[in-house]
C-alpha cells in the first residue's frame, strides 16, 4: 500500500511539473509580441542612436560581453574589438556569445572585429584603432548620431534609455570631450619627447621607445590635451575620416609620435578647426577617482564608491576590476539587468521574472522610458550646456 501511494505521489508531481511547464510556454508564446525585429527609425525626429566602440585586451571576453549586454539597445550599433595579443579561440567565442542573444541575432547590430590590431598603452595605436572603428562604424551603419568610445574596464551608470533621453534634447553636432591648452607639466613631458610606438610596424608586443632628442611645442597649431574618453558627434568624425580639410592627417602625423596621442589627438583636431572649435562641451562623461596629484591611471572604484557614483551624474564610470561586486549593484540598482541578460529599456515587451528575460521579446525599439538615474543626468548636461552657452570661445 505504502508503494502504490508513492508511485502516484511521483505520477502527480510529474503531471504537475508538466502542465505548470505547458502553462509558461503557452504564457510565452501568445502573451507576448513574436520576437521579430521592429522596424528601426532614425532621424531628427526621432530619438538619438549611438555607435559605440568597446575594446578589450588578453582575458578581457567576458568583461567585454558584460558591458556590451549593460549598454545594448536595438537602435544603437556596437563594434567589439579584442586586441592582437588574445587568441582567435577567445574571438570566436566572444562571437558565438553575441549570436546567442536573440535581440541581438535579430536586429543584427553587433560586430567583432576580425582582423584585430595591436595596442600600445601609451603609443599612437591607440589612435590609429579608434580611427579605424569609427571608419567601420560610418560605413555599416548610416543611423548612428555620436560614437562613444569604452574599454573593457568601463561600465554605465545609466541606462540606453536614460542616455537617448536625456540626449534628445542636445544638438547632434556637439562633441562630449574633456579638453585643454593648458599643457603645465605634459609640455615637457608628453608633447616634446618622441616616441615610436612599434605596434605600428611589428607584429610582436612591444612597449614604445623614446628618441634621444626632443622637438619643440608646435607653432603651426595648438595643442589641445585631455581625456582620452570621448563622445563625438558622427559629423565632426566624417571630418577626420573622410576629411575635405587636410588638417585631420597633419596632426594624426604629428601625434603618431606623442606619448598618450589619445589624449591629444581629437582635442586639438576638433580646437584647431574653425567649423568645429566651438561644438565642444568639455567634459568626458565620466565618473572617476583620481590621487592628487594624479597618476596614470585612476582608483578602481569598489562597493564603497556606489553611492557617490550614482550621485555624481555621470553616464559611465571607471575603471573597475573584474566582476567586482560593485558591478552586481548596479546591474540590480540602475539597470535591472540579470546575469546574461541585456539591460532591459522600454523596447522589452516580455515578462520580468527571475526565470525569463524580459528582453526575448519585444515592441517597439524607438520608443523610450527614462528611469530614476535619467534626472541626475539630465541635470549634469543642462549644467555642462549652461557653460557651454555662456562661452564665445569652447577652445581655450
Amino acid at each position: 500500500m505504502g508503494a502504490e501511494k508513492k508511485w502516484l505521489l511521483t505520477l502527480f508531481s510529474a503531471t504537475f511539473l508538466s502542465l505548470l511547464l505547458l502553462l509558461l510556454s503557452s504564457i510565452s508564446a501568445f502573451s507576448f509580441p513574436k520576437p521579430f525585429p521592429s522596424i528601426v527609425q532614425h532621424g531628427s525626429h526621432y530619438p538619438p542612436a549611438f555607435a559605440y566602440y568597446i575594446w578589450g585586451g588578453r582575458g578581457d571576453r567576458a568583461r567585454i560581453f558584460r558591458l556590451l549586454l549593460a549598454v545594448y539597445h536595438p537602435r544603437n550599433r556596437y563594434l567589439l574589438h579584442l586586441s592582437a595579443d588574445e587568441s582567435e579561440e577567445e574571438r570566436r567565442r566572444l562571437a558565438a556569445a553575441i549570436k546567442a542573444v536573440p535581440a541581438i541575432q535579430a536586429f543584427g547590430n553587433v560586430d567583432v572585429v576580425g582582423k584585430p590590431d595591436r595596442i600600445t598603452y601609451m603609443g599612437s595605436s591607440n589612435i590609429a584603432t579608434t580611427l579605424r572603428a569609427a571608419a567601420i562604424l560610418l560605413k555599416v551603419d548610416s543611423g548612428w548620431d555620436w560614437l562613444v568610445t569604452l574599454s573593457a574596464m568601463d561600465y554605465p551608470l545609466i541606462t540606453q534609455d536614460d542616455l537617448s533621453h536625456v540626449f534628445s534634447s542636445v544638438r547632434r553636432d556637439l562633441n562630449f570631450i574633456d579638453h585643454t591648452s593648458d599643457l603645465g607639466w605634459k609640455e615637457l613631458h608628453r608633447v616634446q619627447p618622441i616616441v615610436v610606438d612599434p605596434a605600428t610596424y611589428l607584429a610582436r608586443r612591444s612597449q614604445i621607445f623614446h628618441a634621444t632628442e626632443k622637438r619643440k611645442t608646435p607653432d603651426a597649431f595648438k595643442v589641445f590635451t585631455g581625456s582620452p574618453w570621448v563622445t563625438l558627434s558622427r559629423s565632426f568624425l566624417e571630418f577626420c575620416i573622410l576629411g575635405w580639410d587636410n588638417l585631420p592627417r597633419t596632426l594624426l602625423m604629428y601625434f603618431t609620435n606623442v606619448i598618450l596621442s589619445q589624449e591629444g589627438y581629437f582635442h586639438s583636431v576638433i580646437c584647431n578647426s574653425p567649423e568645429f572649435k566651438n561644438t565642444t562641451v568639455n567634459s568626458d562623461l565620466r565618473y572617476m577617482i583620481w590621487d592628487t596629484p594624479p597618476k596614470m591611471e585612476p582608483h578602481f572604484l569598489n562597493t564603497s564608491d556606489f553611492d557617490q557614483m550614482i550621485q555624481s551624474g555621470a553616464a559611465f564610470a571607471r575603471q573597475f576590476e573584474k566582476d567586482d561586486p560593485v558591478l552586481d549593484m548596479v546591474d540590480k540598482k540602475i539597470l535591472k539587468r540579470g546575469r546574461n541578460q541585456a539591460a532591459p529599456g522600454a523596447w522589452c515587451s516580455g515578462w520580468k521574472s527571475w526565470w525569463m528575460d524580459p528582453c526575448t521579446h519585444w515592441g517597439d525599439a524607438n520608443i523610450l522610458k527614462p528611469g530614476p538615474q535619467a534626472k541626475k543626468f539630465e541635470e549634469s548636461i543642462t549644467n555642462l550646456l549652461d557653460d557651454w552657452n555662456a562661452q564665445s570661445n569652447q577652445c581655450q
